[in-house]
C-alpha cells in the first residue's frame, strides 16, 4: 500500500515537490490569477483521481477515507483544507455511486468492457462521471476539461482522446440541456466541440 501511495504522489514520473518547483519556475498561473496550485478544487480533483487510481489496486483502503488521508502524508499535506475536502468529498461520492458510473461508462465506451480500460482513464472517468451526472454545481464544461487535463497529465498520448469522447457522449445524453449550452460556448469561444 506504501509503495502504491507513494507512487500516487507522482505524476508524470515526477514527486510532488518536483511538479511544484516546476511550476514555481514557470511563474504564476494566468487564469487562477497566480493563485496557489495547491489549493482549491483542480487540487482536489487531481488528489481525488490519485486516490480513486490507488484504490483500484487496494479497494481495501478505502474502509476509511479518513484515515486513508490521515494515513498519506505523501498526497495529503501539500494541499490545502479546502482541496482535501473537496478530494474526499469527490472520492466518497464516486465510490457511493460506483456502480450507477461503471454502468455509464459501458455504456458509452463502445466496444470496451470496464475490465480492458486502463487504470488511469477508467479512475478518470469515473471521477469526471460523478461531476456531470451528479454535481450541478460544477459546470460541465468545466469536467471535461479538468478530465482531459488529468488524462494529458497521467495518460498516454491516447487518453485524451478516449476520456473527451467517452464524456462527450456521456455528458449528452446524461443532460442535453447543459452539454448543449457546453457545446455553443465552446464553439463561440472558436475551440472545437468534441
Amino acid at each position: 500500500m506504501a509503495a502504491t501511495l507513494a507512487f500516487l504522489a507522482r505524476g508524470n514520473g515526477r514527486s510532488m515537490n518536483e511538479q511544484r518547483d516546476a511550476a514555481a519556475k514557470k511563474g504564476p498561473a494566468k487564469k487562477n490569477g497566480g493563485a496557489d496550485p495547491r489549493r482549491g478544487r483542480r487540487a482536489g480533483r487531481t488528489l481525488a483521481f490519485q486516490v480513486l487510481y490507488g484504490l483500484d489496486f487496494a479497494p481495501e483502503a478505502a474502509t476509511s477515507l479518513e484515515s486513508l488521508a490521515d494515513n498519506s502524508p505523501a498526497l495529503f499535506k501539500e494541499i490545502s483544507p479546502s482541496a482535501r475536502a473537496f478530494c474526499l468529498e469527490l472520492v466518497a461520492g464516486v465510490l457511493g455511486r460506483l456502480a450507477e458510473i461503471d454502468a455509464l461508462i459501458t455504456e458509452h465506451s463502445r466496444r470496451w468492457k470496464i475490465k480492458r480500460i486502463g487504470k488511469i482513464e477508467l479512475a478518470i472517468l469515473r471521477l469526471a462521471l460523478y461531476e456531470i451526472v451528479f454535481r450541478a454545481d460544477i459546470p460541465l464544461k468545466v469536467s471535461i476539461n479538468e478530465a482531459v487535463e488529468l488524462a494529458k497529465r497521467f495518460g498516454d498520448e491516447h487518453s485524451k482522446a478516449f476520456v473527451n469522447g467517452i464524456l462527450d457522449a456521456a455528458a449528452r445524453s446524461a443532460d442535453p440541456d447543459r452539454a448543449g449550452a457546453a457545446a455553443t460556448t465552446t464553439r463561440e469561444q472558436g475551440k472545437p466541440c468534441s
